[in-house]
């Protein structure tokens, strides 16, 4: 029996607030630090991200999931985040305590995905089937967040663009007291781990790594990492990059990813049924290097064309490697460490393999910026060929190692 509509509306607003929280300042924090005289330091606030992703599963598995209704944690959690959220653009002209304080709400933010999800699950009888239909808003979320900011906010720009204010990270402290609030009126959910004996060892997925340890699975966790270096210039710096293009609204302009998200992740059942994992993993890698390239290639001209089907091509992008990546390992793991094996993966792509991206994507950033305010076009060209570079190598070693039985467990 499936949930009840207004409990499938309740979880719905749920996963829209929680990743318009997260798209309204993701995808312009680094066009203010540029606007702001802290150009050199905007990879901080995607290095400080990622350790806050690798911090999440410990404080979810070790406490949250133990002694607190997960409810009341995801909305203590959201109102912390909106008090350090509201303090950040007070610290502008200290970047030290700016980052700090960035680190600090992504602390309270990052657990709050998997809390999201636990509530969502606890109420439904089909996830495979429910999941989706929810999950969807969360996307949509992103995309208003990005249209709010470039045309409703820009009104009250004082002839600047939105995403050069203060305002997205205003609106992300208000959207987050907002959720934090309504989070306490959710579905109780008790602690799904009460009682239950709970390791670090767990969590990191150790059993997990063990259990699928095979060259196979190895090529796959090296390419998930690997893959995430060019990842992380990506979300740093394609909103600066718009911004040196004149782009008019940046953060509306960078969810066409999410449209393309959305499309693909509908169409992903077709793919899958033709090209098989391999190809999929390998499609979506592929989409990378094709991503980079058109906006290298479009750069110096500023050839519209190019560098809104670069954007476009997040739908592939993500639902191909990332999306794949989760079902792979989902039909490799046996039930008493599919979770685990879950985890692993976050850990070693949106942990390590972003924290590390960050910072590489940073410091090759700096090196062309050196004393300048901002990249030449030409610069441009030249930074985007690095990651097209890197993702193509990264191809070429997993088509060729990449070798998948097709050998799946059941539940």
């Amino acid at each position: 029996m499936y949930m009840k509509a207004t409990t499938r509306i309740q979880l719905s607003l749920l996963m829209f607030l929680e990743f318009f929280i997260w798209g309204a300042w993701y995808t312009t924090i680094g066009v203010y630090m540029t606007t702001h005289n802290m150009g050199k330091l905007t990879f901080w606030p995607f290095t400080v991200n990622p350790i806050a992703a690798i911090i999440a599963p410990f404080f979810i598995g070790l406490i949250a999931d133990r002694y607190f209704a997960t409810q009341k944690v995801l909305g203590t959690l959201h109102i912390l985040g909106a008090i350090f959220m509201f303090l950040t653009p007070a610290a502008t002209g200290n970047p030290l305590v700016f980052i700090l304080l960035l680190l600090a709400y992504n602390l309270c933010y990052m657990p709050t995905m998997g809390l999201a999800n636990t509530i969502c699950f606890y109420k439904m009888t089909d996830q495979e089937k429910e999941f989706p239909l929810i999950r969807v808003f969360g996307t949509l979320g992103w995309i208003v967040a990005g249209l709010i900011i470039s045309f409703a906010l820009g009104r009250w720009a004082g002839g600047l663009k939105a995403e050069e204010t203060a305002m997205p990270l205003y609106m992300t402290a208000a959207a987050s007291l907002l959720l934090g609030l309504y989070s306490f009126t959710l579905p109780n959910t008790p602690p799904p781990a009460a009682g239950k004996k709970v390791s670090a060892r767990a969590i990191i997925g150790v059993d997990a790594f063990k259990q699928l340890g095979s060259p196979t699975f190895y090529i796959f966790l090296a390419a998930s990492f690997l893959i995430c270096i060019p990842l992380a210039a990506y979300y740093n710096f394609t909103q600066i990059f718009l911004q040196s293009a004149k782009y008019s609204h940046i953060a509306a302009t960078q969810t066409l990813g999410q449209v393309s998200e959305t499309l693909f992740m509908i169409l992903m059942p077709l793919f899958f049924a033709r090209l098989g994992v391999k190809w999929m993993l390998a499609a979506g890698m592929l989409a990378w290097v094709l991503r980079y390239s058109l906006f290298a290639l479009g750069a110096p001209e500023l050839v519209d064309w190019m560098i809104l089907t670069g954007i476009a091509l997040h739908g592939i992008c993500y639902d191909f490697f990332f999306v794949t990546g989760q079902i792979y390992v989902d039909t490799k793991a046996t039930p008493e460490v599919r979770a685990q094996a879950q985890g692993l993966i976050v850990f070693v792509t949106y942990g390590v393999g972003m924290l590390v991206g960050a910072q590489i994507a940073g410091w090759v950033y700096n090196g062309f910026l050196k004393d300048a305010d901002a990249l030449t076009l030409q610069q441009w060209q030249s930074f985007w060929w690095i990651p097209a570079m890197f993702a193509a190598a990264v191809l070429v070693l997993f088509i060729a190692l990449f070798h998948d039985k097709k050998k799946t467990v059941t539940q």
